[in-house]
Parts: C-alpha cells; structure tokens; sequence
C-alpha cells in the first residue's frame, strides 16, 4: 500500500458509507433490469423508494425493515415527498400526470388510503414536489411551468374533515420548466429554468429574484437561520447561478451577495470512505470547475449541498467556504435528513452516506472493525485526529489497539504512518496545539476565520510561577550573553539556520514580539507536564537572547556604515570560544550543505518578506524582495558560468545597493552586450519596482538576452544540478513562480529576462501557474511560450505515451492519452503537441475530448487559425443542441472573443467575396444560397446575446463578407428591418419572407416599401441572374427560379394575409401598374369565395349564440 497523502488542514469532514443498502433492494426486487428505484425520499422514521412499476416501497429506516408497499396503475413513481411535519401523510407523483397525497393511518392500525387525489398536471411531467410546513398542503411543479396545489382531508383536523373534498388550485404559471420547489414562513419559492420566483401564497403576491435570467437546471432552496444570536431571524434564499456561483438572497427576494465557488472548487476532492473500496486521495490541484448546480439542499449544520452526476459538493455559505467535494458516479437523485444522504445512481441502486469530522468516522470505523480504512483516514486527517480535542472520541490506547491490529506484512507503510501519527499525539488535557506547540500550558487559544490566533491567558495559575522560575534560571545565560559582540551574530548568518531569523526580527519593529519565531518540538512526548516544562524553558530562553540583542544592537542595524568601517575592530573582539566552535561546524559541513543552508536562509528571508500583504500587493517592494533572493539562487543552482561569475562577487549581498546592482550588470554582461536602447531602457527603469512597461521592451530585452549575441537560447534545465530538500523546494517553487510572472507581466527585468529564466529555473515552476501565465501573453511575447512548449516535451520525453505518438498511429495515442487519467494540463498539453505535429488538423479535430482539461485558449495557441476552427466547430457540436449556446458563451472569456471568431469562421472555408457582392458591396442575386464551411458555429456566433454596440458590429461585419443569413437575423433582433427588406429584394428569394426565422413585414406601410423595392429591383435582378448563370458562378450554390420577388407575388402574400381586396388597393396606392397573370387571378378569386364562406359561418355562429341567449333570458 503506498504512502497515504495528508489533506490540507482546513479539510476536518468527510463522507463515509458504513451501511449497505444491496440487500435490502434484493429482498425488495429492485435489483432487476425489469424493475427498478426511480425516485426516493426520507424522513426521520421512513426511506421511501418509487419504482418504474408503479410501486411506493416505505422502509422502516430502524432495521431497514419493509412496512408499506403503496400501489399506482397511472404510470411509474417520478416524485416523491414526505410531510416534515406529519410522518403518516406522503405525496407521490406518477408519470402520467397525477399527484396523490396518502394517509398511513399507521397510529390507527387501519388501511392507507388516498386522502386526495390531482389531474391538474395530466398528460405533463411533475418535476418537483413539496409540502407546506405546518398545514397539509402539497405543491408540484411541471414542465411546462404550472405550479399548484392540493389540500389533504383528514380526520385529524376534527370531524367531518375526511369527507371534504378541497379543489385543487393553480398558484401560477412560470415561463419555463419547474426544477425545484421550497416552502418556508407562508412563501413559495419556484426555481425554473430560466428565473427564481417568491410567492407569498396568503397574500398572492409574487416576486422575481434577481434580475439577471439564466438558462438551465439551476436550484434554489430556504436557508433558515436557527442558531446562536440569529434565532428568529428570517430564512435566506440561495438560488444557484451559471460557472459555480450562488445568489445569497434576504426573505424578500432581494439579492444581498454573490458566492463565487469556481475557483475554490480547484481544491482536490476527498475520498469517500465506503467499504466498496481503500480511500483514494490525490493531491494534486484540479482547474476551476464551471458546475450548474442542478438542485440546492439545506443540510446538516447551516451547511448547503447540491450535485451533479459525478460529485456530490457541501458549501458553508455563511463564510463563503468549499466543507468538501467527493467525487461519484451516475447520480439520478439525492435525499436528506440532517447529516444524512441517500443517493439514487441511475443504475438503481442505492447508496447512504454520512457526514462525519474525521474523528468521529476513525470512531465509528474502530466500533465496526475497520481496522485498514480507519488508520488510513488517521493519515489522511493527521492536523484533526492529533489534537487533543480528538482524545474525547479516540483516546490515545484505542490507537495503539489500531496499531497492533494490522499486519506488518500487508500494510507495513500503513504501520509507519500511523507510527508517525501516534507520536504526535496530544494529550486531553494538553493545552498545546499542534500548530503552535511551544506555547505553554498556562495559555490557550483558537484560531479565527482569517487565520489570527487568538491567545487567551489564565493569569495567577500554578503554570505562570513555572514559568517565572524558569526566568530566573535563566538570568545567567543572559549575562553570559552580553559579554558577546554583535559581529559575532552577523558572522553567522550563513551558517547558523536561527539567525536569519533573528536578523528578520531585528529588521521588524521592537514593539511587535509576534515576529519572534517559536520552536517546534520534533516529537511531542507522552506526559503532559514534562512537554510543557521543556517547552516553556526553551521559549523563555530563546525569546530572552532575542530581546537581549535586539537591545545591544539596535543602534548599530540602522548604521551600516558603521558596521562596514569598524568589521575588523568588532570581530578582534570575539571570544576563542566562537571561534573554535564555528570552525568547527565549518569542518563538519561539507560545500554542498553550506550552500543549501544559504539558499534556505535566503529563501526563508524572502518568503517572510512576501508574507506581509503590504510587500506582496507592492509590485515595487515585491520586485526588491525577489531581487534580494536571486544572486544566491543563481550562484547555487544557476547554470555553471553563472555561478562561476557570481563566486566571484561578494557572498553578502544584503550590503549596499551599489553591491548588488554591479552583480546584476554582470549578468547581464555574461549574456550578451546590450545594444544602447537597451542600456537607455535600464537606466529609466532600474527596478522591478519602476514603472509599468510595455510588452514590446521585455520581447526586446528577452531578445537582447539571446540574439544580439549571436548565441543559440540556452538549454531548458527540467532537473536540479543539486538535490533541494521538499521542504525547500515548495518555497522555492513559489518564488521563481513569483519572479517569472513578475518579470512576464511587470517588464522590468534587468537581472534575468522571463523566457531566460524559464529556460534555466523550469524544474523550479509551478507548471500549472506558468501555463496560464502563458495563455495570458503569448501573443504579446510568443517565446515565453515556445520555450514553456519546449521544457513540457522535454520533461514528458520519459513517459510510455510518446513512444506511441512517435509510431504514428492517431488513433492508438489517442487511446494511450485517455488512460492517462486524470490528466495534468501541462504534460497533456505537451503529448497534445506532439500529436499535432504529427498528424496536424486531424489531431486538433480530435482534442474535443480533452475539454475542460485543455481549454480552446490552450489550442488557439498551439495551431493554426483554421485547425483552430475545426476544432472549435467539434467542441461545440458534441454537446446537446439544447446546451450549445449556452456553452458557447461560456468560452468566450473575454467577450471580444466573440467578434475574432465570427471574423475567423468568415474567412475560413468561405465563399468568395466576389460572389456574393457586387462591385459596389451589394448583395449579388440568390448569394445567400452558397453553403458557409462553418455555417453551425457561425448562427450560432450571431445568436449569443451581446450588446447593441457589438451586435451592430457583427452586423457589419456579415455584411461585408456577405454572409447574408446572419446579416438578416442581426437586422432583425436590432430593428433596421428597412436594411433587412432591401437585402431580400436584392437577394430576389421570397422564402426570407415565409421562413419561421425570416423577416415578414408587419404592417401594410412595410408592404408598400417592399413591393417599391421589388419593383425596382426587378431589371437589376434579372440582368444579374443572366450574368450569373451563363458565368457558372453558381458552383457551391444553387438556384431555384420559382421563389423570385415581384411586385405580383408580394401582392398574392398579401392577399392570403390581408385579403385580395385590400392588396389590389396597397397596389394603387404604390402606383404599381401590374396584370395579374390568369394562376393569380384564380387565387384572388379563391380567397374572395373563401372570405365570404368564412364571414358566413361566423354570421350563422353569431345568430345561434343569439337566439340561444334570448331564450335563456326568457
């Protein structure tokens, strides 16, 4: 078994499935293929389960025992709800339309029986049920966007009351689908596809929450606020939003804030704990995950929980937090009922799931015997199960009892985990905590939300005369330590790993002790007392030297003139003592660890310095803290010419500012002689902390550092000359992230250039950062790119899967990359590369399937403009037509996207301008008939809702390429229906007049406009066609002669709509001298019999209600 991951620290809960429901859906039948669950509800004392059958199973949730079976002959069981306030009343919904609300009379011992029965919702799909909290009133939703509800007679409301028959009675009717339905306080809240709505059923007032529409499954659910000094506050409204987000809304339905979860969802979900299988964790980061969040749950402890068919995801929306997100597959359906869960997978079956702390699920897995599952969740929750709140459920003995239960043949890892663990253990009446377990036992504290420890100090206890005590013991060290210069502590900072911290503390002011650091004990022993005692002592000690030199020394940290000038007269001052101790140490560490031991000092100065927000949020500040780190990371891990120049400068590089820059121009001299705009360019801007640059001086400067030398770019470094330790490299990771993005974004690198650095310092990169990094500037600085290309192939080269892209077959790599699963986005995108240059727009047709993994930017990137479309084209078709839109919007980030692409997929794949424009940019006749190469993604470019300014610019830019379908739409939706009936006389096709999206006039002034146009277009149009035709332009169209435009044919459009009469008057009013031909004289005719009929039957219709009337009367 391999080492077992630990999860972040602010990860405390988890999910586990400790009970098997198999059994109980065998005994019940349901494991079948004929018949199946589809629809489940619970309750504190039932599960209920429908079935395709018609059948409503009630379980006995104590001993999953079966007590009910409830029959229906309309139709399978689609909605199921129980009354929250009455467990004898249920509502089930069938397929066909009906709702029925059941009384178990269990209380009674008599026969369940059907209290009240609805066909408002026949022939329809009930998508949501829900009942009122306090009366017996059921609500359901349908499809089509009709809510109503149904009251339930019973004999417990007084007598009389079974025999009442109560109407059913329609609430409203929404704009789209119902998705979800919630009852709280006397209000209804309806979820639909597109809005939420607030209706106040006593008052019959409604509400819209929000003003922003959306389009999709989206949940919305009550939110009450029944703990601590918010009881009897009024419930809040959470109504899920498109790309992970969810409206946090007051009782009245007005928005209060927007919860943004898309990129906390980028955190690595946990394992479900389930005896199915091991806990399987991976720590790797995930992208932002873009979910719609079909249904909103209230659930647990003020938590929020909601899912999609592959992962379950509980939110504390009160701060705004990700609880936990747990990966699962083919979920239908969920329940709940406190901290509960019942899933539905859509292969029937049935899981029930707990949310538990970590503690508390190593308890319960102790309790059954789970011997291997609950070490495991012991080494996953380390930062939980080690505090000594934990002792209260798994007492240290009961973990030692853990241990001895494992074999050390099979889990001998396992066993060295939890080894580690048990040392770390607090006892329960310990009140050190395993982040700060040098603190003494006379303080306690907690930590806030944003991360402040909040110490609480117990004066007058037995602890603070201990510690008193152990002041005065140590007075004699103190005196000791005055006796020392301050040279002495300066001469090792390079070699004793706690001065850098007391030069951190010396910097920093006086007054704020909580600079000084604290000591961490390596194992924390077994008795409490003696833990706290060598604690405390070695706190007061450390922290007394700290104040004492601080002190002495004060004066001379503000002088460094003085401490220059007079080096030599202090050092003579050092005891023989120190001396023979520091060549001592000097002796014993070997090159390699002295200079690891001053990359740690000066990786650990920078990190504390980035740590303060008023230095992180600073590009100025933070560019001078990275500039202080970098010589000594490239006089140690740099490239062997730049650490053989930088040996040769001065090793202290925290002296004056003149030290430092000559080390910079070094560098800058190794790689090259600036040309004098360079030089021009440094003296304006001599930091990173100047003013902003353009981009085109850093693609300058990085070429300055490559080819104004003539030289080849060096060599991309993917593994360390050196081993680093893990603990070092993560801080080191950071900072050259920090420092690449820096010099990318900021352009005022004088040192190293982003690309040079990239190219030498890349096993140091956070790939995942330095990729989208580069998507943000590759078209401003190409070779940050390239070179960030050129390092991923290199790293993957290893990997099996290249030696089957390099075969050439694409279907087998193709094959060989979905095994890969999950997949990294940076070693992808590099196997993703290699694929294209292989194989070209084939493969880029097929990189569709790695989505969301590898984003479009990812590929517009990598290929060329029209492989771009393809592949675009591919993406967006392999969705459902219903959700293409909406996806379609979604990857237009930023929204000039839009107009690049529309312009790309005019211009690729396209007909030529010249047929279908004239010389003078008219449309040419019958050029809308030519087919688009990317007609699908071009309608439905043009459909995505935009503003007036850019719909009016794509509006445009149709027309001057002649695309002249999407040309007409866009004159619609933006009112210029005079552009848009000129373009259809010119296009001479009457079928734009008739087509469910064509432009139909709307009143008679437009016909008259039209017939004068078609008039004077006729000539033009038939010359045109002439030309067209006996040119054969007509090569990737086609031309259909019968649906021409003229004034004869208009006029019969208009007869059908406004009769023959007053078409022939529109004509005389146009001065249109036209001859209906002998086919359009017989079609007046039938239309003029066919009106007379009709004004007939209606007489005849009008007279009988008439006397039908009078005799009612009489």
């Amino acid at each position: 078994m391999p080492l077992i991951p630990v999860v972040p620290e602010n990860h405390s809960h988890v999910l586990a499935e400790f009970d098997c429901l198999d059994p109980l859906l065998s005994a019940l039948r349901l494991d079948s293929g004929r018949l199946k669950c589809t629809s489940l509800a619970v309750s504190r004392k039932w599960l209920a389960l429908g079935t395709s059958a018609g059948g409503l199973h009630l379980i006995q949730r104590e001993g999953w025992k079966q007590r009910l079976i409830l029959t229906h002959k309309e139709g399978s069981i689609t909605q199921v709800a129980c009354c929250p306030h009455d467990e004898d009343f249920i509502a089930v919904a069938t397929s066909q339309g009906l709702v029925v609300v059941w009384e178990l009379q269990l209380e009674r011992r008599g026969r369940p029986e059907r209290v009240s029965v609805s066909w408002e919702h026949r022939g329809t799909n009930i998508t949501a049920l829900c009942w009122d909290t306090s009366t017996l009133k059921v609500f359901a939703g349908d499809s089509g966007g009709k809510v109503s509800f149904l009251r339930a007679g019973s004999s417990k409301l007084g007598k009389g009351s079974a025999f009442v028959i109560f109407p059913v009675q329609t609430v409203t009717t929404v704009d789209s689908r119902v998705v979800q339905l919630g009852y709280q306080d006397g209000r209804l809240l309806v979820s639909s596809l597109s809005r939420c709505y607030l209706c106040d059923t006593e008052r019959e007032k409604f509400w819209r929450v929000g003003n922003k529409e959306r389009d999709g499954e989206y949940g919305a659910c009550f939110f009450p606020q029944n703990r601590g000094l918010l009881v009897g506050q009024p419930p809040l409204l959470y109504c899920a939003r498109p790309g992970s987000r969810v409206w946090e809304a007051s009782f009245n339905g007005e928005v209060l804030s927007t919860h943004q979860f898309k990129q906390l969802l980028a955190c690595p979900p946990l394992p479900l704990i389930t005896y199915r299988n091991e806990p399987n964790y991976n720590p790797e980061q995930r992208t932002p995950q873009s979910v719609a969040f079909p249904k909103l749950l209230y659930f647990g402890d003020q938590n929020l929980l909601t899912w999609t068919d592959s992962a379950i995801y509980i939110f504390t929306p009160q701060n705004g937090q990700v609880l936990l997100w747990t990966e699962m597959k083919d979920l239908a359906d969920v329940a709940v009922y406190r901290s509960e869960i019942f899933c539905l997978h859509g292969s029937g079956r049935l899981s029930h799931l707990s949310l538990l702390s970590a503690e508390r699920c190593v308890e319960r897995l102790l309790r059954r015997e789970s011997w291997t599952h609950a070490a495991a969740v012991c080494c996953l929750f380390q930062h939980t199960v080690t505090t000594s709140r934990a002792r209260k459920s798994i007492p240290i003995d009961r973990l030692e009892h853990l241990r001895c239960q494992l074999s050390s043949c099979t889990h001998p890892e396992l066993i060295g985990q939890l080894e580690e663990v048990i040392a770390k253990l607090e006892p329960l009446d310990s009140a050190s905590s395993s982040r700060r377990s040098s603190i003494s036992s006379h303080e306690s504290f907690n930590v806030l939300d944003c991360g402040i420890y909040r110490v609480i100090s117990r004066r007058g206890s037995q602890s603070d005369e201990e510690t008193s005590s152990l002041i005065n013991q140590s007075m004699s060290e103190e005196e000791r330590l005055k006796e020392f210069s301050f040279v002495q502590e300066e001469d090792q900072v390079d070699h004793d790993p706690q001065s850098t911290e007391r030069m951190e503390a010396d910097r920093s002011e006086q007054g704020l002790q909580f600079h000084l650091p604290l000591s961490f004990r390596a194992k924390p022993p077994r008795i409490a007392l003696q833990a706290v005692k060598d604690s405390v002592s070695s706190f007061v000690k450390k922290t007394t030297e700290k104040i004492n030199t601080l002190q002495m020394n004060s004066e001379l940290w503000q002088r460094p003139e003085f401490r220059e000038s007079g080096q030599a007269e202090m050092s003579a001052s050092t005891t023989p003592y120190s001396e023979e101790t520091e060549n001592e140490v000097y002796d014993e560490l070997s090159n390699t660890e002295a200079d690891m031991q001053e990359l740690r000092s000066a990786t650990e100065r920078a990190m504390l310095q980035i740590q303060d927000p008023l230095v992180l949020l600073d590009p100025a500040c933070l560019g001078e803290a990275l500039l202080d780190w970098l010589p000594v990371l490239e006089r140690i891990l740099g490239p062997a010419d730049v650490e053989s120049a930088a040996a040769t400068t001065d090793s202290n590089l925290d002296g004056s500012g003149e030290e430092r820059w000559d080390y910079l121009n070094l560098c800058s001299e190794q790689q090259g002689e600036p040309s004098e705009d360079a030089e021009v360019e440094k003296k304006e801007s001599p930091g990173l902390g100047g003013e902003e640059a353009p981009c085109d001086d850093q693609q300058k400067l990085d070429s300055t550092e490559n080819v104004t030398s003539g030289s080849p770019p060096e060599p991309v470094r993917v593994a360390s000359p050196k081993p680093v330790p893990p603990d070092l490299l993560a801080n080191l990771t950071e900072l050259a992230t920090l420092y690449t993005e820096l010099s990318c974004f900021r352009n005022q690198i004088e040192a190293v250039g982003c690309t040079t650095f990239l190219r030498r310092y890349f096993f140091l990169l956070d790939q995942k950062r330095v990729r989208r990094m580069c998507l943000l500037c590759y078209q401003e600085q190409p070779e940050i790119r390239s070179s960030f290309i050129e390092a991923m192939i290199e790293h993957t080269q290893s990997s099996k899967v290249v030696e089957v892209i390099q075969r050439g077959d694409l279907l087998k790599s193709l094959r060989s990359l979905r095994e890969l699963q999950p997949w990294g986005p940076p070693p992808l995108l590099a196997h993703l590369h290699r694929l294209y240059d292989k194989h070209g727009e084939a493969a880029v047709r097929s990189f569709s399937q790695f989505y969301p993994t590898i984003t479009p930017a990812d590929v517009m990137a990598m290929a060329q403009q029209s492989h771009f479309l393809a592949y675009l084209d591919n993406l967006v078709q392999s969705r459902t037509e219903e959700h293409r839109l909406s996806f379609l919007q979604s990857l237009l980030e930023p929204e000039s996207l839009r107009q690049e692409w529309l312009e790309l997929a005019l211009t690729h794949d396209a007909p030529q301008r010249s047929d279908t424009l004239t010389p003078d940019g008219q449309p040419r006749w019958h050029s809308h008939c030519f087919s688009w190469g990317y007609g699908r993604l071009l309608s439905l470019l043009i459909r995505l809702p935009a503003d007036f300014s850019s719909k009016q610019k794509m509006a445009e830019t149709c027309r001057s390429h002649g695309y002249w379908t999407g040309y007409l739409c866009l004159c619609s939706e933006l009112r210029r229906r005079t552009e848009a009936l000129s373009t259809i006389c010119q296009l001479d096709d009457i079928s734009l007049l008739e087509e469910p999206d064509g432009v139909e006039p709307q009143n008679l002034d437009e016909w008259k406009l039209l017939i004068r146009l078609s008039q004077q277009c006729s000539s033009r149009a038939d010359s045109q066609q002439a030309t067209d035709v006996n040119g054969s332009r007509w090569s990737n169209g086609s031309v259909d002669c019968e649906g021409k435009i003229s004034p004869e044919s208009l006029t019969l459009m208009l007869a059908r709509t406004a009769g023959p009469d007053r078409a022939l008057s529109v004509l005389e009013e146009c001065d249109v001298q036209l001859v209906l031909s002998a086919q359009s004289k017989l079609v007046c005719e039938l239309l003029r019999v066919a009106e007379k009929r009709q004004r007939a039957i209606i007489q005849t219709m009008l007279e009988r209600c008439d006397r039908f009337l009078w005799s009612q009367h009489a």
